[in-house]
């Protein structure tokens, strides 16, 4: 059977239309990304012409930075060393001198039977003057004694659900209420006021940061504001060609990131620097009341976030800049003048 010689043709003629059907949509796309690959071009092509500028803008953007971020960093590595010692935490319940060895040995079986008690330990009277003896060196001075001094013990450690400030004072009062203990000891005070004293200067931290984060969106603001006084007359001819106001603000809001990036890779400088000055002395400090302590830098997670942080700081105020003082430009001034 012969094929119809008008197929071909009018096959293409379809193709030809759905091509064109689909062109100005993908034009458009491709049109949009090139104009926003070159206004980014661009905007960090005028930063880089007034390199003292743009380092000053960036410097005091990475101290702004930094500054709540190490203290945060700071926060980070006391709340690791109190949580270390909440997990450490043992609580020492000393029976009465009346109580005999068989009594604290059931009472240690009731304590030991509590869900929130990980491990227990029974130290006998005779094992622990035992103890106490070898340890102290007083062996001459404890044969005077007529009698042992020292009362049965049970070295309590908690689970670790139980191992807050909160969870082991409730195990104290738990212990505390039974018969036959004489004293409970553990010292959370201090625990206690530590951690009251961290949650206080987190807040005092975050207050700081919402401030400096202030603090940046305004010098960037006024960066932006400068650099559309500059370009007035550029801007007034765009808006006279047709340019939209999103056309027009582009540059802007691209320059306010790319301070951003810049701001967020000085405040990482400053961190690793200031990480790097304080290590050693911190280490040592440390070592002196054999602690574990030691300040944590910025993992990769968190240094990504800081310069996306910065990014977002350092558009927001160009956002300002240009929403405040690009409606005051209109293209009637050049008629005026």
């Amino acid at each position: 059977m012969a094929a119809d010689p008008s197929s071909k043709p009018r096959k293409a003629d379809a193709e030809r239309g759905a091509k064109t059907s689909r062109s100005p949509w993908r034009e458009q796309a491709e049109s949009y990304f090139i104009h926003h690959r070159k206004v980014a071009r661009d905007s960090a092509v005028r930063m880089w012409r007034t390199p003292v500028a743009s380092l000053m803008t960036w410097t005091v953007m990475g101290v702004a930075l930094a500054l709540p971020v190490a203290l945060l960093l700071l926060l980070a590595s006391l709340q690791g060393v109190s949580a270390g010692w909440e997990s450490s935490a043992r609580v020492t319940a000393y029976m009465k001198m009346s109580a005999s060895l068989e009594q604290t040995q059931a009472l240690a079986g009731e304590i030991g039977g509590d869900g929130r008690v990980a491990e227990l330990e029974l130290i006998d009277r005779d094992r622990a003057l035992a103890e106490f003896r070898a340890s102290s060196g007083l062996d001459d001075a404890l044969d005077y004694l007529e009698e042992n001094p020292l009362p049965h013990t049970l070295l309590v450690t908690p689970e670790e659900s139980a191992r807050s400030a909160d969870g082991v004072a409730a195990l104290v009062t738990f212990i505390e209420g039974m018969e036959g203990v004489e004293r409970v000891q553990v010292d959370l005070g201090w625990l206690q006021r530590l951690n009251a004293m961290t949650d206080l200067l987190a807040r005092a931290v975050w207050a700081l940061a919402i401030l400096l984060a202030a603090a940046v969106v305004l010098v960037i603001g006024n960066t932006v504001r400068l650099s559309i006084e500059s370009r007035r007359d550029e801007i007034l001819v765009a808006k006279l060609v047709g340019g939209t106001d999103s056309f027009v603000r582009r540059p802007f809001l691209y320059t306010g990131a790319w301070f951003g990036l810049g701001g967020g890779a000085v405040a990482l400088i400053l961190l690793q620097l200031s990480l790097w000055w304080l290590s050693g002395p911190v280490e040592r400090l440390a070592g002196l009341y054999r602690s574990d302590f030691s300040l944590n830098g910025l993992s990769l997670d968190g240094a990504f976030a800081l310069i996306i942080a910065a990014m977002l700081l350092g558009w927001l105020g160009a956002w300002v800049a240009v929403k405040r003082h690009l409606d005051d430009i209109e293209p009637g001034e050049i008629a005026g003048s």
